[in-house]
């Protein structure tokens, strides 16, 4: 599996990083080992489609035009508002169908952006499923989903393809019950917006966030959502962290790929 930050900022923009989105890849045929309901699709999943995300994906070898399926774990501005734009840059590329999957209300969510701008209703063939906390398959991916904590229906995934598994908070504080879910990841990309000097709730701070790895195993914890409350503070983060976990420990950035 091949694991591209696209963007790894937040809802306040800083110049320097697209809002959040993922882009997944296999790296066999995904309909080997892929199980249960899936979305009819296998292959290069989105995950999220925040500002800049469409620009991103343009300077990947997928492109937007090869993303059939695109995975929501919230409803937040700053996860969905590339959606309109990746349809209508796939119906001017001649690419006119994509399934759209994520947590209840995102079938709602379609119909008001598409009744905001009725031109695109009848130029774009759009799938939709909504899904639960529990297992499912998606795009030719295994993805558990347990619900997080946040000030909104959020959904964090681990996705399994093959002997790589990738974790991913999606928006949310850091908790016990999330850390055990990640535990024996290859990577857990998790949300860490704000350095522990601010008072926040909904996302977590590093200390809180090495509290709820402490004793997990996990080969790589990659921390995204980065406010720009964080520039300048990378270092105090990390140790925060590393106060409480052992594990390797580092920022991501747009364009950083991974390999599992």
């Amino acid at each position: 599996m091949r694991v591209t930050f696209l963007g790894t900022g937040s809802a306040l923009p800083d110049g320097e990083r697209f809002q959040t989105g993922l882009l997944l890849e296999h790296d066999r045929d995904p309909r080997t080992t892929a199980s249960g309901p899936d979305d009819g699709q296998s292959g290069p999943l989105l995950v999220d489609c925040g500002s800049g995300v469409v620009h991103a994906l343009a300077r990947t070898g997928v492109g937007y035009e090869g993303i059939s399926t695109v995975l929501l774990t919230h409803h937040h501005l700053d996860h969905v508002s590339d959606l309109l734009v990746l349809l209508k840059a796939r119906w001017l590329a001649g690419t006119e169908q994509l399934t759209l999957v994520g947590p209840a209300g995102t079938r709602e969510l379609l119909d008001d952006l598409l009744s905001a701008h009725e031109y695109m209703s009848d130029k774009v063939d759009v799938s939709v499923r909504e899904v639960e906390p529990g297992s499912f398959a998606c795009s030719g991916f295994d993805v558990e989903a347990i619900e997080t904590r946040h000030s909104m229906d959020c959904l964090a995934y681990r996705f399994e393809d093959g002997d790589a598994t990738f974790t991913f908070s999606g928006d949310s504080e850091a908790f016990d019950a999330l850390g055990a879910f990640a535990d024996g990841s290859d990577v857990l990309a998790h949300d860490c917006s704000f350095p522990d000097e601010i008072d926040v709730s909904n996302h977590p701070t590093p200390t809180q966030l090495g509290e709820s790895l402490a004793g997990r195993t996990i080969e790589q914890v990659l921390l995204t959502h980065l406010y720009p409350h964080t520039d300048g503070h990378h270092e105090e983060m990390l140790e925060a962290i590393q106060n409480h976990y052992d594990g390797a420990v580092e920022f991501a950035r747009d364009g950083l790929c991974v390999e599992l």
